[in-house]
């Protein structure tokens, strides 16, 4: 098994959703709010990914010592350099999960729940007691508990496949789907953090982070047959996770359900 093998098993539920409906059911400001304030966990999350790799497959504790593959650490600290310290708008050093709560702030969408929540990450010391005792909508929580389920079994080629084929690899051609018309649907409300950040995600993860996170999953996996199964399971399943989301997401839109 290879990257191409995967890439053509997983491309159904890629299709899924890049051809989901929720896209052309952000029709309002508030809709769109609704999106924002959901899909924040799931950058968030995203860094957890991101740093448990880099605990595992570089030295983050002292006395430094040499691990594993060089490659490897080259390009875990290099997507790290961009997704930790990236820059805003006026050259400012942000996380992307800083440049996202500026842009939901800047178009009128909520930030205290996830702010809230990260308080409470903190107070409990355990991310699933706070996952299970937050009131999230429940693809919300399921999408929270895989990512935390995946960095907790501590398989670096299982937390790579998650990052690179739930994220890396799917967020160009998804970010492209939601920046759809955005100005034309919301001429009248500041959104440029927001598109911003998306056309920031699109330029790095499909030029940089995508390719390399590709060359990481093929370095961890190298010949092991029972690593690339492994990799295909966890793709999988993580595409399954945000199409639950974006199931979720637009569950509470086309039912009007009150934002949780």
């Amino acid at each position: 098994m290879n990257i191409e093998t995967i890439n053509k098993r997983i491309t159904p539920y890629r299709k899924r959703l890049l051809e989901h409906s929720l896209y052309s059911e952000i029709k309002t400001i508030d809709d769109l709010h609704v999106f924002l304030e959901n899909h924040v966990y799931a950058v968030w999350d995203f860094m957890s990914l991101l740093k448990a790799l880099q605990n595992t497959l570089t030295c983050t504790t002292t006395p430094w010592i040499p691990i594993g593959n060089p490659e490897v650490r080259y390009l875990i600290n290099e997507i790290v350099l961009a997704e930790e310290t990236d820059v805003d708008q006026q050259g400012k050093r942000k996380s992307h999960y800083e440049l996202y709560l500026e842009a939901m702030k800047a178009c009128g969408a909520k930030t205290e729940k996830v702010t809230t929540f990260l308080d409470d990450v903190v107070a409990t010391q355990n991310i699933f007691v706070s996952i299970k005792q937050s009131n999230f909508h429940p693809s919300v929580k399921a999408f929270l508990d895989f990512t935390f389920r995946v960095i907790e079994e501590g398989k670096p080629h299982q937390i790579a496949a998650a990052f690179t084929f739930g994220r890396e690899d799917l967020i160009p051609d998804m970010f492209t789907e939601i920046l759809k018309e955005f100005e034309l649907r919301f001429p009248n409300n500041n959104l440029s953090k927001l598109i911003y950040y998306f056309q920031r995600h699109i330029e790095l993860d499909a030029d940089e982070h995508g390719p390399m996170a590709m060359q990481m999953i093929a370095e961890l996996c190298g010949n092991e047959e029972r690593k690339w199964q492994e990799v295909e399971e966890v793709a999988i399943l993580a595409l399954q996770k945000r199409i639950e989301l974006w199931d979720g997401i637009n569950e509470q839109l086309t039912l009007k359900f009150e934002l949780i």
